[in-house]
């Protein structure tokens, strides 16, 4: 990790509202930012302030020539971003600083609704595997990190993140039983190696911060029907979606009948989160406990994942009708 202390040029940069920051290192350029706001106003892309530019420029005289993996993490002024270098096709050269707040957040703090934290919280007392999808941006990562940190928090044991880069912090004593171990993948290594050593820790819980290769797929479906709670995110436009890109790529490394029969016997729960301006917007579906006929597993055996969709709004609607909400309306009965 870069680091750099910072230095006070007229109104910090720190004390601007944004989340992610772009700047030019081949030549001096127009640096620009977006807000976290999650509307289409506040998210549009703005020219940053002349106040802050000179501590831009402090910024990119340090990443010049001492960014050794495109895809890195970097610190600066008691700031803390997720890098990510690119060469254009004009030849220029830029990078994107996505802010991160290393404090983890609790699940009451993402604004998650109240009854959906309980349904939440409940996970972490199960094994299995928690599949995390949605857009880039949307909070998958942060989502993770605030379950691992419950979990830990309430119930115990050890925790594992496989990540690259780390981003929030959360190593060492979480609450009176719990203990987190953060592991960073070296960019030339396969994520399934650092995967297959975390695996000897005997970690209650394990997060993997990113499916990223067959290999690693295979591993986080091993380690999910083995007594593990993992949880993982994944890029894609839907659970359904979810389930297909992770089968994919574990099916290339275990074949497709027993990546289908791993799946289905190591899923605990999965949704696709997007994030609006009151807080994320979870679409979920959740197996039951300990039961192989359950209907979930069952699609995702036979390779039928487009139909789960209509399960996924059943069980939404009993979820709504247990808390007295009308499914049609959205009504409190």
């Amino acid at each position: 990790m870069l680091k750099n202390d910072g230095q006070n040029v007229g109104t910090r940069l720190r004390d601007l509202p944004f989340m992610d920051l772009y700047v030019r290192l081949d030549q001096p350029g127009t640096a620009r930012y977006r807000s976290p706001g999650r509307d289409y106003t506040n998210n549009w892309s703005r020219v940053l302030p002349e106040k802050h530019r000179g501590e831009v420029q402090i910024i990119a005289k340090q990443l010049i020539g001492n960014i050794e993996n495109p895809d890195s993490s970097y610190a600066y002024d008691d700031m803390r971003f997720r890098l990510s270098y690119q060469r254009l096709a004009n030849g220029q050269e830029w990078v994107i600083l996505r802010r991160i707040n290393s404090r983890v957040p609790t699940l009451e703090e993402l604004s998650i609704a109240p009854h959906m934290c309980t349904f939440l919280r409940k996970l972490g007392q199960r094994d299995g595997l928690i599949l995390i999808s949605g857009p880039t941006g949307h909070g998958k990562t942060t989502t993770s990190f605030a379950l691992l940190g419950d979990y830990l928090q309430r119930f115990g044991g050890v925790g594992i993140s496989v990540e690259d880069p780390v981003e929030y912090m959360l190593d060492g004593p979480v609450g009176d039983y719990g203990y987190c171990y953060q592991v960073q993948v070296n960019k030339d290594e396969d994520w399934a190696t650092p995967l297959k050593r975390a695996l000897r820790w005997t970690p209650r819980y394990l997060l993997v911060g990113e499916v990223r290769s067959p290999r690693a797929a295979e591993q986080i479906l091993r380690a999910a029907t083995t007594g593990h709670l993992v949880i993982t995110t994944i890029h894609a436009g839907s659970v359904e979606e979810s389930f297909m890109g992770l089968m994919h790529l574990a099916e290339q490394s275990m074949g497709s009948v027993g990546a289908n029969f791993m799946l289905a016997q190591g899923l605990t729960a999965a949704w696709h989160q997007t994030l609006g301006s009151s807080g994320p917007f979870l679409r979920y579906v959740v197996t039951e406990e300990n039961n192989n006929g359950d209907p979930v597993r069952a699609l995702i055996r036979e390779n039928r994942v487009g139909m789960i969709n209509s399960y996924i709004d059943k069980q939404i609607a009993r979820m709504e009708v247990m808390r007295g909400v009308d499914p049609v309306s959205g009504k409190r009965r």
